[in-house]
């Protein structure tokens, strides 16, 4: 079995409501986290820990290359700001997560008000034949709650539940995020995630009209609540100096069930996006 079909396999698993009550354990932590220690019980700088009364802060910027809507075979690449702000047990604020404040503050339990921001699509970036049918999606944020168990040292697992700030849509997601042994002062995590939707935001997502599929010549797709993707995601942070640093994240995500079956996805785009990002980030 490829690796393609064991993760599609994975995905099917996951969506099964069965295997969901087992999933609720899963969250994560991504992205570099620059503050943690290495072997020696120093950070990479060489500087001893502090603690949790320690705050990590990095802001840089860098460029991403995404595809140009949720299910596009097109990519684009953007210049974007990065931000990570890290207070233990207090909240975490970045560009690639959002924000979560920590209000249970426990040992390994973790858990609050959660925020995030998701990119939409532009007319623009559709294709000519796209343009003239499908309604654009402007940015928009997302407001809920997390809850996340920090299992081992190395693993953390959890879930959030959102809803678009003004709309209708609403998500759930379940992730786990594993950090790898450092390698020198290179520091590395895996996360996996998967997503569910509810018919709001598929439809407007994946959705397509009867008067809309005539336009495309294509069948009309109005689908529910369901699983939207899994993803598997790489990223690293490498100090290039006191202060400086880089931060690279690899993303691999499958579209699933009823959004990798749209017509739009089907005949337009591809239920295999990758997104790759690097920045220059600048750790005070």
């Amino acid at each position: 079995m490829n690796l393609l079909s064991w993760f599609r396999r994975g995905a099917d698993v996951c969506a099964a409501p069965t295997a969901l009550l087992a999933c609720l354990l899963l969250v994560a932590a991504p992205v570099a986290r620059a503050g943690e220690s290495d072997s020696d019980g120093k950070n990479p700088d060489g500087q001893s820990r502090t603690g949790k009364d320690s705050i990590t802060v990095m802001v840089g910027a860098g460029y991403e290359h995404i595809p140009t809507w949720i299910g596009s075979r097109a990519y684009r690449y953007q210049a974007v700001p990065y931000v990570y702000v890290e207070w233990p047990d207090h909240f975490t604020l970045s560009t690639v997560d959002g924000l979560r404040v920590d209000l249970i503050r426990g040992e390994q339990w973790h858990g609050g008000p959660y925020a995030n921001y998701i990119w939409g699509r532009n007319r623009s970036e559709l294709s000519k034949r796209l343009q003239r049918v499908i309604l654009p999606i402007s940015p928009h944020v997302q407001a809920g709650g997390y809850v996340e168990y920090q299992a081992t040292s190395h693993l953390s697992v959890g879930s959030t539940l959102s809803h678009d700030t003004k709309d209708s849509g609403a998500y759930f997601d379940v992730y786990a995020d594993y950090e790898l042994p450092a390698i020198g002062y290179l520091q590395h995590s895996f996360e996996w995630q998967w997503q569910a939707m509810n018919g709001q935001a598929m439809r407007r997502f994946f959705g397509l009209t009867a008067k809309q599929a005539r336009r495309l010549r294509v069948k009309s797709w109005q689908p529910g609540t369901g699983s939207q993707q899994m993803s598997l995601e790489y990223d690293a942070f490498m100090p290039t100096s006191l202060h400086t640093g880089i931060v690279l994240g690899l993303n691999y995500s499958e579209l699933l069930g009823a959004a990798s079956e749209s017509p739009i996805v089907r005949r337009y785009g591809s239920s295999h996006q990758f997104t790759t990002s690097l920045a220059f980030v600048y750790r005070f």
